[in-house]
């Protein structure tokens, strides 16, 4: 790379001459800094100074590739074979059958042991491409990128999706909404606030292909889809090649991994899941999740079963029982039906705990503890208490601003002490500072808001200011909260607009290969170190990445240069710069590239 006005190679100037230009370097950065602080004078000399410490960042990574690189042999991963192209670890088929049918244990995460981890990379099918830009990619996908055709002959008369050519075509179809996606949207927001920003976050169970999340986005309302890894392959792979939110889960034995109070409504059409059963804990769960306020949406049996218990062949005695049981539990929480016409049923949750259910013996109400540790944590038939409220007209929780207001306003949850070392203050100056990342990433990155990149995964999301600094209707972040992180961020992330789960990233993500565009880590191998390999994480983000697709690594130096060398390894292209505030901060931000290459090709150790 030529400096300018200079050209050439950097990497043929003589060690004394990078000494001397790194001291220069370093030297620029603290005048600028000097200048920047007030104490000295001039604005325009200050800009041009820091202008040149600016210019300066690559010559850092050149002085650490000298003193360190040298002494350490790159180990470069193998393909893993053909048979692993949609490889997903923890929802193994092979190892799903040997678990508990009951509750759809078997369906949940079960993850492999250390030693039966692979230590390869895993291929792309033959003939894979990037998918689509969005919003194309909502309608059409790749046949080469998910080769599965069972779903175009098992859900046909559903008009879920179909196989035309080279691509599969979604037209927006589904079991519950015939007429299309829009026009079933179109009916739910004659009841729900979706127009208006104050419905803003929604949780689908049991979504399919995720055509409901897919055409939500219209409405700028962004769900968390899921389903299992079942016998209808890839759905919650062809939601992704769509570029749609979603991850494989089932509602089985343990709580679904978000925080109380995250979605302003939830959503089941003909989702399959026995709403009624087990005491009603499902729509405990989801009555957990949902904040005061929002609403729950059930489409599909056993709503209107007197005129379609024919239809769906199922006796209407059993329907008339399953339809009960769910007004029942439905009464427990305190949820009031707003809606219900044709196969669709509409229950909104109070906004505060004021006259329900006092005395009432029948319920019984879940722990403090229960509510927020959710990681394998079994569910249980209990309800969730409404935090307290000191007015009959108060929401429980705090009133939310509607979107996308509510972005970058200070959550509740901040502005009420419930994170510890969060301040409105802090929350803002974070909200500041990720702003001011991205706009250096873009630097280096520069098409990193141009459309390239529309699923976005945030490993370390801690109060998501890195996806509020990102926002567009162009893309989606993933926003991760690790379990082991020091503050649990996940609510105030959720009151912000934004969406994401738990996860402990010593194990598998729940998702196929190739979904992710773009992967974001802050501080994460830090956060890892001596728990878990670091080789292991980054085969995981190798696994979830496109090719082709962009890394973001920011930590300390130290474990960057770890993580640069496994990054080699895996024939990742590469490239290590400064931090935006200059050479003598120790964190440092690694930028990466997938190279694309494919099942049946004998990829070169050459990066």
């Amino acid at each position: 790379m030529a400096t300018k006005g200079n050209p050439g190679d950097n990497r043929t100037r003589s060690p004394f001459f990078l000494l001397i230009v790194a001291g220069l370097c370093g030297f620029f950065y603290l005048l600028g800094a000097w200048q920047r602080s007030g104490s000295g004078k001039g604005d325009s000399i200050a800009l041009e100074i820091t202008k040149k410490a600016e210019d300066c960042n690559i010559f850092p990574n050149l002085e650490f590739e000298t003193h360190h690189e040298s002494k350490f042999k790159v180990n470069y991963f193998k393909p893993c074979d053909d048979k692993y192209v949609d490889y997903t670890p923890c929802h193994d088929q092979m190892r799903a059958m040997t678990f508990p049918r009951e509750n759809m244990n078997y369906r949940e995460r079960h993850c492999p042991p250390d030693e039966e981890k692979l230590h390869c990379l895993i291929p792309a099918p033959k003939g894979y491409v990037t998918p689509f830009r969005w919003p194309k990619s909502r309608d059409y996908v790749p046949y080469a990128n998910a080769p599965h055709k069972s779903l175009t002959v098992e859900k046909a008369v559903q008009n879920w999706v179909q196989y035309e050519g080279d691509v599969f075509k979604f037209p927006g179809g589904g079991t519950q909404f015939p007429h299309g996606a829009d026009a079933y949207i179109e009916e739910l927001a004659s009841v729900i606030p979706m127009d208006n920003g104050t419905v803003r976050t929604a949780l689908d169970t049991g979504c399919g292909v995720a055509s409901w999340g897919a055409y939500l986005f219209k409405k700028n309302v962004i769900a968390m889809s899921f389903a299992p890894r079942d016998s209808h392959e890839a759905q919650v792979q062809f939601a992704l090649e769509r570029g749609v939110p979603a991850i494989i889960g089932v509602l089985g034995t343990i709580k679904l991994p978000y925080p109380p109070r995250a979605f302003d409504m939830a959503h089941c059409s003909r989702c399959l899941i026995q709403w009624g059963a087990n005491d009603g804990k499902y729509m405990m769960e989801v009555d957990r999740v949902l904040r005061p306020g929002g609403y729950w949406v059930l489409s599909g049996p056993p709503i209107n079963w007197r005129a379609s218990y024919q239809s769906w062949g199922r006796p209407k005695e059993e329907l008339e029982e399953e339809q009960k049981r769910i007004e029942e539990t439905a009464e427990l929480l305190c949820w009031e039906k707003t809606y219900e016409k044709g196969e669709i049923a509409i229950w909104r949750k109070r906004t505060n705990n004021e006259g329900c259910n006092e005395g009432n013996d029948r319920v019984t109400t879940c722990r403090s503890t229960y509510v927020t540790d959710v990681w394998y944590k079994k569910m249980a038939a209990c309800v969730t208490p409404y935090p307290d409220t000191s007015s009959p007209n108060e929401v429980s929780g705090g009133e939310l601003k509607p979107f996308p207001e509510r972005l970058n306003a200070v959550p509740p949850r901040v502005v009420g002490g419930h994170i510890v070392g969060v301040s409105p203050d802090v929350f803002l100056e974070d909200t500041k500072i990720w702003k001011k990342h991205i706009n250096a990433y873009k630097r280096v990155n520069k098409i990193l808001d141009s459309g390239r990149y529309h699923n976005i995964m945030d490993m370390n999301a801690g109060l998501g200011s890195f996806a509020a600094a990102l926002e567009s209707v162009e893309l989606w972040v993933m926003n991760v909260v690790p379990t082991i992180a020091e503050k649990d961020t996940l609510g105030a992330l959720y009151e912000r607009g934004l969406i994401g789960l738990y996860h402990d990233w010593c194990e598998a993500f729940s998702t196929y290969p190739r979904t992710y565009d773009l992967i974001h880590a802050s501080g994460v191998f830090s956060l890892y170190k001596g728990k878990c390999n670091a080789e292991d994480i980054l085969l995981e983000m190798d696994r979830i990445l496109r090719p082709e697709g962009a890394v973001i690594l920011r930590d300390n130096v130290d474990v960057l240069m770890r993580a640069k060398r496994i990054a080699s390894g895996m024939r990742w292209n590469v490239k290590m710069v400064d931090h935006e505030d200059g050479p003598l901060v120790t964190e440092k931000i690694l930028f990466a590239v997938k190279q694309y290459w494919v099942a049946g090709e004998n990829i070169t150790s050459s990066v």
